[in-house]
């Protein structure tokens, strides 16, 4: 006698467009058995029902419905339409993304020929050094008296040499590591704008020349000036014809032109910025400043007045060769600005200094005859 109760008919649920379903069936419990009793194989082994469709049983009026289960796989292809990042506001992030703007570095300044000074102080003391022994023991003619070093040629120009060369190796130095570049790069030596230009450039030191002369016939200097003091021997004369055609136009435009200038016109610029509100110019292609005409024109007055103040007392203090001096100044300041080269002013200061010892060694005979000057 079989103690199983009747299983209950069960209602016929309706079949999905896949097939029949036995969810339902699958997650039914089974009925309690008393212990002890075996269950038939039947009930123990289920068998799944099938989940087979063939492609004549899928209506293709009907689409796929996405459903909330998470085994749903979807079989449609893919979404061609791209999809947009998330919208960031920029304005949250603005000092992260954009470095701080900061003005451009206009070298040389005033801060530079402020560590000039002491750089020169310190050449002086080598100089003092140097020439202690040769003048403390009578070297070559020197001597600690300074009425009669004052009136020695070789001693003065011995004693400028050295002054001019432990400042310009020193400077050649240090100022590399403020500059970021090198001494020649941060002073706009460019010596190929030169030598491209050379002759316009000599053209410009023979009209310096031109007003040298002019000057001597309208404004003549004194006749017993230092300076044709000090070129009063021949071997005086030959030394003071090759350091002023090399070594004093060199350093002298090193300081005027490439320090001096470059500060006054930068400072003016910055004076007139700081006063209208305005920002700096951007560098050149070069990486050096760009200045304003009235800082070119102010820079380049302002440097001219020392230089003549420099060499004014060789010329006896009149005031035709101060004014000379300061003309002059000013035109080696347009070329320098003009070519934004140092080599270029530095050269026709040379061949203007060469044209006119040149002018005095014919005049003389070969520095031989003084008399005639």
């Amino acid at each position: 006698m079989n103690d199983f109760p009747k299983e209950e008919p069960r209602e016929a649920t309706p079949e999905s467009e896949f097939g029949p379903t036995d969810d339902a069936a699958s997650s039914a419990p089974a009925p309690a058995r008393p212990a002890g009793e075996e269950q038939p194989d039947s009930l123990m082994r289920a068998e799944p029902a099938s989940t087979y469709i063939t492609p004549s049983e899928i209506s293709p009026a009907a689409p796929l419905q996405p459903t909330p289960d998470s085994t749903f796989v979807s079989y449609a292809a893919p979404s061609l339409t791209p999809i947009a990042p998330p919208v960031v506001d920029t304005e949250l992030f603005q000092s992260f993304y954009q470095p701080p703007v900061r003005p451009p570095a206009r070298i040389p300044h005033f801060g530079h020929v402020a560590l000039l000074i002491p750089i020169g102080g310190v050449a002086f003391i080598c100089t003092i050094v140097a020439l202690f022994f040769p003048m403390r023991f009578h070297w070559f003619g020197w001597s600690l008296n300074t009425q009669a070093a004052a009136t020695n040629v070789p001693l003065l120009l011995a004693s400028e040499a050295i002054l001019y060369l432990v400042t310009f190796a020193i400077s050649f130095f240090v100022f590399p590591h403020f500059w970021n570049k090198s001494f020649f790069a941060g002073l706009q030596w460019r010596g190929a704008v030169a030598l491209h230009r050379f002759w316009p450039l000599a053209a410009t030191a023979l009209g310096c020349a031109g007003l040298a002369a002019l000057d001597e016939v309208l404004m003549p200097g004194p006749s017993n000036a230092p300076i044709e003091k000090m070129m009063s021997s021949t071997g005086a004369a030959w030394l003071m014809f090759a350091f002023g055609t090399t070594i004093a136009p060199f350093f002298e435009e090193m300081f005027f032109r490439g320090f001096l200038l470059p500060a006054l016109c930068t400072a003016w610029d910055w004076a007139c910025e700081l006063i209208a509100h305005r920002p700096a110019p951007p560098l050149d292609a070069n990486g050096h400043p760009q200045w304003s005409f009235p800082a070119m024109a102010v820079g380049s007055v302002l440097t001219s007045l020392p230089f003549a103040l420099l060499h004014v007392d060789q010329q006896g203090h009149a005031l035709g060769p101060f004014l000379l001096l300061i003309l002059v100044s000013l035109i080696l300041c347009t070329v320098r600005l003009k070519t934004r080269s140092l080599a270029a002013s530095t050269l026709v200061h040379a061949t203007y200094n060469f044209i006119i010892f040149s002018l005095a060694l014919v005049g003389t005979g070969g520095f031989r005859h003084f008399d005639k000057m």
